[in-house]
């Protein structure tokens, strides 16, 4: 799908705010709030726009480390990468998941409360060989420099 200056416009400053109003939309794009109004609904519609949501701070929710894991499956068939996914999709604790090319194939970014949390998570995935886990390797958050903040756009 083609998106012209003012789709990417509004995708920039929705990204950076979810819940601007229609009017401060259609201010910043110069059409009327009818036609932005319509504008984002398309791109709803259409599947440009996945989705909103709030991001919560990470102090309101007390202590939390965050760690990135490298994960190894010790091999690659349907089924086990399948039940692999679905697990990593189903653990709240998991942040994110990402198959990825190299040494490994897999990067998870998971939050806990503590490490023995994290311990007793990757364990659990280590014992359990429906997963098929061989190896993980553990990189702990020290600082965040920079969160993801959405996709850059295309400049027009």
């Amino acid at each position: 799908m083609e998106l012209d200056r003012a789709d990417l416009l509004l995708l920039d400053l929705l990204q950076r705010d979810g819940r601007t109003t229609v009017q401060a939309l259609s201010e910043a794009i110069h059409l009327s709030a009818r036609a932005t109004l319509n504008r984002v609904r398309r791109l709803e519609s259409i599947g440009v726009i996945e989705g909103y949501r709030a991001l919560v701070s990470r102090s309101a929710l007390g202590e939390q480390i965050s760690v990135f894991a490298e994960i190894a499956l010790k091999d690659q068939r349907q089924a086990i990468v399948r039940g692999f996914e679905q697990r990593m999709a189903a653990t709240p604790e998991v942040m994110a998941c990402y198959v990825v090319s190299g040494r490994y194939d897999y990067l998870v970014r998971v939050a806990c409360p503590d490490l023995p949390r994290y311990h007793a998570l990757i364990s659990a995935w280590l014992d359990d060989p429906a997963l098929g886990v061989e190896k993980i390797v553990t990189n702990i958050e020290l600082q965040t420099i920079k969160e993801f903040a959405g996709f850059p756009l295309p400049r027009v």
